[in-house]
């Protein structure tokens, strides 16, 4: 029996062997190939580097073409190629197989259909419905067949979209993931010098978890330092979250390279729509204003930024972690072409580390708090309530936002973990640890309450 807790928010996860094997990957292709009334649709099919992976997508490609589904299978390729693949070429739908930044032993599915991520609220459910009763719907067997331009052709894609104006050097770390097999010779493609550590494609990822975090990214800061970089890039595992880091060797917080590539993108299209997510920092909103643009606040994720870009038809998204969408790219997040842009950015503004030191910075703490799956969205529930009895000014679009004179706080439930993330913002260091001190208190408390 499949499980019901693979079906998550914005993807389907679960350690591979215990929540998620080839027969659940079977029955998700099948599920899907009758949610879309799959004979005679064309899908696309990729997969990243974990051990796992292979068989997951093979299973998964037997499902789909069971259902009636036509399949092109693109191989090894990280999760923004897969979904410029799918609308380059034009097919209906994408699947992507990927636990993205999760460890090893963990696998999944993130899936594009047509002109949405298949997610919470938007045929997740269903999905899942269709998978658990087994609810398929005969077809003739549809057909498979390779290709193996799609990553020449994305490559091309980006190289026409760069503009590199002098000679610069970059240190990468790919995290041994699917990024590893563009890296390093894409970067030199475009007119950049690469170091690069951890570019080995490895399933098993030995340097480090594929994350990257202030703990996976020492190594490349040192390396930036030692050899002068311009600048480093830490990529997760399946290349669609970025870092970066200066040439100081100090990470580059998200909203810092946002404002940059605001800036950027707003100096060419003034007056240009710009989608960022509530936990990010004041100075992106005031950055979109002072620059002409049309700041637009959207939920945390992916879905609902893209959803958002091609709706209002930005040019320009980003979020804190580490995450940015361009609408040159079908309004997808990718970690390669935001280092690409970054690297045009400094190649006419000059260094990353001086450029980031003349953005105003507001005080900020980023908390997780352990909180059961089952209890972490009454735990965010509940506090909305009282904080909107109390009187405050409060945004709900992705748990709850209080915004006050001194600064705001965001408290939401983790879609991904067991978890309750807490996000604090203000003008000063007292104040910032007073709205701390205030907002911790009232969560652990819930968080208890709930508990017993």
């Amino acid at each position: 029996m499949i499980s019901e807790q693979i079906f998550r928010a914005y993807d389907i996860r679960g350690i591979y062997g215990v929540d998620l094997d080839e027969e659940a990957a079977n029955q998700i292709g099948r599920s899907l190939a009758t949610y879309i009334n799959g004979e005679g649709k064309e899908l696309i099919v990729g997969r990243d580097v974990r051990l796992s992976s292979q068989s997951m997508k093979d299973s998964l490609i037997d499902g789909l073409l069971c259902g009636g589904c036509d399949v092109e299978d693109i191989g090894i390729v990280t999760t923004p190629l897969l979904y410029f693949a799918a609308v380059h070429y034009k097919k209906d739908a994408g699947v992507m197989i990927t636990a993205s930044h999760n460890p090893p032993e963990w696998n999944g599915l993130k899936i594009w259909n047509k002109d949405h991520f298949i997610c919470k609220g938007m045929g997740m459910e269903e999905l899942k419905e269709i998978a658990i009763h087994k609810q398929f719907k005969h077809a003739t067997r549809g057909k498979l067949r390779v290709n193996p331009q799609a990553l020449s052709d994305y490559e091309n894609f980006l190289l026409k979209r760069v503009d590199i104006k002098r000679r610069m050097t970059v240190a990468l770390d790919p995290g041994n993931g699917s990024c590893s097999f563009m890296i390093p010779q894409l970067f030199q493609s475009a007119g950049i010098d690469v170091i690069a550590i951890n570019a080995d494609p490895d399933g098993t990822f030995p340097a480090h978890l594929p994350e990257p975090t202030e703990e996976t990214l020492r190594d490349l800061q040192e390396i930036v330092v030692k050899n002068k970089a311009d600048f480093g890039v830490g990529f997760d595992g399946d290349g669609d979250r970025v870092v970066f880091i200066d040439d100081k060797g100090r990470i580059v917080p998200g909203e810092l390279a946002l404002i940059l590539l605001v800036e950027h993108y707003l100096s060419m299209q003034k007056g240009a729509p710009i989608v960022y997510e509530v936990s990010c920092s004041m100075s992106v909103e005031e950055t979109i204003r002072a620059f002409g643009g049309k700041p637009i606040l959207s939920r945390v994720g992916h879905t609902y930024i893209v959803d958002l870009i091609l709706r209002e038809g930005a040019v320009l998204g980003g979020e804190s972690s580490g995450h940015f969408y361009f609408s040159d790219l079908y309004g997808f997040d990718d970690a390669i072409y935001a280092s690409l842009k970054m690297a045009e950015i400094l190649s006419e503004k000059g260094k990353l580390s001086e450029i980031a030191d003349s953005i105003p910075k507001y005080p900020r703490i980023n908390i997780n708090y352990d909180c059961p799956d089952e209890k972490k969205f009454k735990v965010v529930e509940s506090l909305t309530e009282e904080f909107k009895e109390e009187g405050y000014e409060v945004i709900t679009m992705d748990g709850v936002k209080v915004i006050k004179l001194e600064g705001w706080f965001l408290i939401r439930p983790s879609n991904t973990q067991p978890q309750i993330r807490l996000t604090v913002e203000a003008k000063t260091e007292e104040s910032l640890k007073q709205l701390t001190q205030f907002v911790e208190k009232r969560t652990l408390e819930k968080i208890q309450s709930l508990k017993t």
